[in-house]
């Protein structure tokens, strides 16, 4: 899904956040939207932390991870929303 270098592990451990989560809550991605140029977010379920992830798109199945941080409370409601209507 993602590649990590320097800068993102370093960005995203401000943000509390390990790699390792985000590779699971991609994995279990549970909403998505393209925002601006080719960026995305995306929300995804890590153990029973919501995460968001902002990320580029580079081309065609490939993303470079901007950030990623818990999902605020906004968010997570619009996560809580999708799944009671399954």
């Amino acid at each position: 899904m993602t590649r990590f270098d320097m800068w993102n592990i370093a960005h995203i451990k401000k943000h509390d956040v390990k790699p390792e989560e985000i590779i699971e809550a991609g994995k279990n991605l549970i909403y998505h939207r393209r925002t601006y140029e080719s960026r995305y977010l995306a929300i995804g379920r890590s153990e029973k932390r919501l995460i968001t992830l902002t990320l580029k798109r580079k081309k065609s199945g490939s993303y470079y991870l901007i950030t990623a941080r818990d999902s605020s409370k906004k968010e997570r409601n619009k996560v809580y929303e999708k799944e009671d209507k399954k």
